[in-house]
């Protein structure tokens, strides 16, 4: 058996572990520089305020509505996950955390076990230890776990656990489950389905294995399986990522072309120096530049590129002069940028990649690299930049509404007034 523990609105539930007078009280937090809506409590959903709603437009009704808007605080976020994510390794010693809210656990060779008692005890203990609520969902595989997991969420009577442990029971789940809401179903493969008459789970289980890997790949045709009740996919135990990824907003928007290169080099920087961390190296390179959707007033262009990179790397001095390349062909003049990324994909580690022929990696730049490593952590983020960097600009993001990180820094521990 699977089980999926899931973090009941995680980003709202951490501020309200530290600030209980807000427990009832509808939350949102915001993205990066307060852009739009990424996490909302149940009292926020009630109000029918959508993901993705940009603050802006909605800052009228967060005043009536007496909703308290949070800038998204990733020191706390991170800390309370790593926290959940320790306790519920005291259950059971094959863990998958899958995302910041969300960990599969294999109970293999527990079937003479209570799972429903199991289920409870760590809900209790999750919660009793960092205040974090959470839901249990037990099933034969991965995906009906997922399912499980949106049962136990949904109807409050069950208190939190629910166990897919018959055949019953899995028809049942997967009848009531829309094909939208199944895990692993995008928007586009919904609306295809949806053409086909298939409105459920139970009807995607139904459809024929040639159909589902025509046009749902290998990839669908396990997820029919797992639905069905058959075991195709194990726990995802390696905890290095597939690709790297640096994405922000600007502070405002660009349209000088050397201001949007500044950006794009500091992104690939990042990217080379979480490769580092990693022991990685990259093999394509991908960077995208965006201008301000909100602003339909203005001229609007988007558009991305994938860079083959001649040979493994992880410098920032290569990846860097490789995102201008690929920047010079993608850019174009008389628009005003809001966005860039620059995403590191194809990893491979370092102690393995494969050597070219013509062209390799500089190797002076590994003892070079790894003396900047050192001094940015000595001395902070960024301090040792890329001639191609603004030396005097040390990038933040936009959080007015930034909470405390309670938890780790001192300077901003919870405070007591003990009378």
């Amino acid at each position: 058996m699977f089980a999926l523990i899931d973090c009941n609105n995680f980003y709202a539930s951490c501020e309200r572990v530290f600030r209980p007078e807000l427990n009832g009280v509808p939350i949102v937090v915001l993205s990066n520089n307060d852009g739009c809506v990424v996490a909302r409590s149940n009292e926020a959903k009630a109000l029918n305020i959508p993901m993705g709603a940009p603050a802006f437009e909605y800052e009228k009704m967060f005043e009536k509505h007496g909703v308290q808007v949070f800038s998204s605080n990733y020191a706390l976020y991170g800390d309370m996950s790593a926290r959940v994510m320790t306790i519920l390794g005291t259950f059971c010693p094959d863990l998958e955390v899958y995302s910041i809210d969300e960990a599969f656990l294999c109970f293999d060779g527990f079937k003479h076990f209570d799972l429903q008692r199991i289920g409870i005890e760590m809900k209790r203990k999750v919660h009793k230890c960092t205040g974090i609520p959470v839901s249990v969902g037990f099933a034969p595989t991965k995906a009906l776990a997922k399912v499980a997991n949106k049962i136990a969420k949904k109807f409050p009577e069950l208190g939190g656990v629910y166990i897919i442990d018959t055949v019953e029971k899995l028809q049942k789940a997967i009848k009531w489950l829309k094909i939208e809401d199944v895990w692993g179903i995008g928007r586009q493969h919904a609306k295809r389905l949806n053409d086909q008459g298939v409105i459920t789970a139970l009807d995607f289980t139904l459809m024929g294995d040639a159909w589902v890997k025509k046009n749902m790949s290998i990839v669908g045709l396990r997820l029919k399986k797992e639905l069905s009740g058959i075991r195709t996919l194990e726990l995802d135990e390696i905890a290095d990522k597939k690709s790297i990824a640096c994405t922000r907003s600007f502070d405002k928007n660009y349209s000088i072309y050397d201001e949007i290169k500044e950006r794009v080099v500091t992104y690939a920087t990042i990217c080379a120096e979480k490769l580092r961390k990693q022991d990685c190296c990259c093999n394509v390179l991908q960077i995208f530049i965006v201008t301000n959707f909100f602003r339909q007033d203005q001229p609007q262009y988007s558009m991305s590129i994938s860079v083959d990179l001649p040979f493994p790397t992880n410098s920032s001095i290569e990846l860097a002069e490789f995102a201008i390349q690929a920047l010079k062909r993608i850019y174009k003049p008389g628009f005003g940028y809001k966005k860039a990324g620059v995403i590191v994909l194809e990893l491979t580690p370092e102690d393995s990649k494969q050597t070219m022929i013509f062209e390799n990696s500089n190797p002076k730049h590994l003892e070079l690299m790894a003396v900047i490593d050192k001094l940015n952590k000595s001395y902070g983020q960024q301090k040792v930049k890329l001639a191609a960097q603004d030396l005097d600009r040390v990038w933040k993001m936009k959080r007015e509404r930034l909470s405390r990180r309670y938890t780790t820094r001192l300077d901003e521990i919870i405070l007591i007034n003990a009378r």
